[in-house]
């Protein structure tokens, strides 16, 4: 059940978070055998590390669009003008 490198960088964020939920689902519904559920919790982990990375990259572009040049110059005329 573990995903390659290149299935984790093809996983889109929304994809992985909605695999996740049915990740969570099955391992709250129980039901399944230690094996299944040590795969499902593994699936999990994975799925948990691309979607923080996306995350992570979402911050990092809007910080960056942030620190723009062209933005910082029109706060710093924003705060003279107080």
């Amino acid at each position: 059940m573990a995903a390659t490198t290149d299935e984790q960088a093809a996983l889109g964020y929304e994809q992985a978070r909605d695999e996740l939920i049915e990740v969570v689902r099955r391992l709250e519904a129980g039901g399944t055998t230690l094996e299944e559920s040590l795969a499902l919790w593994e699936r999990g982990e994975e799925l948990a590390k691309v979607c923080r990375r996306w995350l992570e990259g979402a911050r990092a572009r809007l910080d960056a669009a942030l620190a723009a040049p062209g933005d910082r110059a029109e706060t710093a005329d924003m705060a003279d003008e107080d």
